[in-house]
């Protein structure tokens, strides 16, 4: 009898444990620049995704050190969802300082950027790599001090002949483009929850390519 009351006990006690063990955080950044004439440019794919992430789960994003943040909750796992206020160039600052703040490990972060070297729509999910040529993953990459980071690219193409790269990825997009977006968007909240819930390989494995 003794005996079975010391397992009821046991079990209570590993109850109340586990409930006060912190949830698994991950850091989910969408990388962009701040204010309305830059709101539906190719440059500010990672704003958008992030966006639209929080009109299909209800969520506010609200001002905080270095940019706006939002939170969710899924399966015993919080995303913290960061879109910089540095502006682009600047964006490692608020990478490092919400990184330090939450005491997220490194392999619990996610950078969302636009990808001129990839055709429109199209997703690449990577463990690291270079910055190729990006000021906003630049900066990150000398503020972590590491090239092996999470990020997953958003094609934005590179067809800019009649135009330089900046007017091209600072432009809005084209009417085509607009009318795919949503699908890509959609196709953006599965990857960020398979991040967080299967982990980076099983995620590289089931949407890159898509």
């Amino acid at each position: 009898m003794l005996a079975f009351f010391g397992r009821i006990l046991t079990r209570k006690k590993n109850a109340l444990l586990d409930e006060k063990k912190p949830m698994k955080k991950y850091l989910i950044v969408g990388l962009g620049n701040i204010g309305p004439k830059y709101e539906n440019t190719r440059h500010n794919i990672g704003f958008k995704v992030l966006d639209h992430f929080a009109y299909k789960e209800n969520l506010v994003f609200t001002p905080g050190r270095l940019g706006d943040i939002a939170t969710y909750k899924l399966k015993g796992r919080t995303f913290l969802f960061l879109k910089p206020s540095t502006y682009m160039n600047l964006s490692g600052k608020a990478v490092y300082y919400w990184l330090d703040k939450e005491k997220i490990p490194l392999e619990n972060v996610l950078i969302i950027t636009d990808d001129l070297n990839l055709p429109f729509g199209s997703i690449r999910v990577k463990t690291k790599g270079s910055d190729g040529g990006h000021n906003g993953l630049k900066d990150i990459q000398a503020h972590l001090g590491t090239t092996n980071y999470n990020r997953f690219r958003f094609g934005i193409d590179n067809e800019f002949s009649r135009k330089n790269q900046i007017d091209f990825v600072l432009g809005e997009w084209e009417p085509e483009e607009a009318k795919q977006l949503p699908e890509r968007l959609d196709l953006s909240l599965e990857i960020i929850k398979s991040f967080v819930l299967a982990g980076i390989t099983n995620t590289m494995n089931l949407f890159n390519g898509k």
